[in-house]
């Protein structure tokens, strides 16, 4: 019989942690069919925006199920994202866990809303100190393991929050890589790149961005995912850069700002 362990998904966190974040020349070309399919997705999907076909405008999502769970450790969560985060960031963050619970509402996808909270809270934490060679992930990753560790929170759910982390900016997340790192992926899709913002409903759009203002978001996220894609070549970042042309799909997602 042979021990021979399966490989890590790529973009999980104990792939991100063993490797740095760093691809091997056969992981960019698996990769390549999960981007390919998002950048068609992000294309129909802004053709259907500009032709006023999209389904945003017959969906329904109840406002309620957009809001932040009320409890100490969600708000513990984002306080200590305040100290971590530029205001952009922040609100960047808030809108990633709204689109999220968006998208979950639209698909009847169940999750667990405080972990899904904490980790898009923490997600792009380690992005605005780039290291060479260590994916930005691994530090934001960290820093949520540290919390939730000082919180009490269960090892399983730690770990749930750590990989929702990692897995958030790899092409392809899948609801197979658990509800918390699907949604994650999924909410800062639509807010980095517009990607599936036509499902989005015309009015929670609106509502969003008025509650969680940009404030110049395309701006700052693009020069810090310029400066990550530098730190670390052939890391995710320097992938979607090159391959997915980030900077021209950051400043064509269907937001201001």
């Amino acid at each position: 019989m042979s021990n021979t362990r399966p490989a890590d998904p790529i973009g999980s966190i104990t792939w991100t942690e063993r490797t740095g974040g760093v691809l091997t020349a056969r992981e960019c070309v698996s990769l390549a069919g999960p981007l390919v399919r998002g950048e068609l997705r992000i294309l129909s999907g802004r053709l259907a925006m500009a032709l006023h076909r999209h389904s945003g405008r017959r969906n329904h999502v109840d406002p309620a199920s957009l809001i932040p769970p009320d409890s100490a450790l969600a708000r513990d969560a984002e306080e200590a994202a305040q100290d971590l985060l530029s205001p952009t960031l922040l609100n960047h963050s808030r809108r990633a866990y709204a689109w999220g619970a968006a998208i979950a509402a639209l698909n009847n996808i169940t999750f667990d809303r405080e972990l899904l909270y904490m980790a898009a809270m923490f997600h792009d934490t380690g992005l605005r100190s780039p290291v060479p060679h260590v994916d930005f992930t691994v530090r934001s990753a960290e820093r949520a393991r540290d919390f939730t560790d000082r919180h009490g929170v269960p090892a399983d759910d730690r770990e749930l929050v750590t990989n929702a982390i990692a897995m958030h900016h790899s092409p392809g997340v899948s609801l197979e890589h658990g509800a918390e790192a699907y949604l994650l992926s999924a909410g800062a899709g639509v807010d980095v790149f517009g990607l599936r913002s036509d499902e989005i409903p015309d009015g929670i759009r609106q509502s969003v961005v008025e509650e969680f203002p940009r404030l110049g978001f395309k701006r700052e996220f693009a020069g810090l995912w310029r400066a990550e894609a530098r730190k670390v070549p052939r890391g995710r970042a320097w992938y979607l850069r090159r391959f997915a042309m980030t900077d021209v799909s950051i400043r064509l997602a269907p937001f201001r700002g």
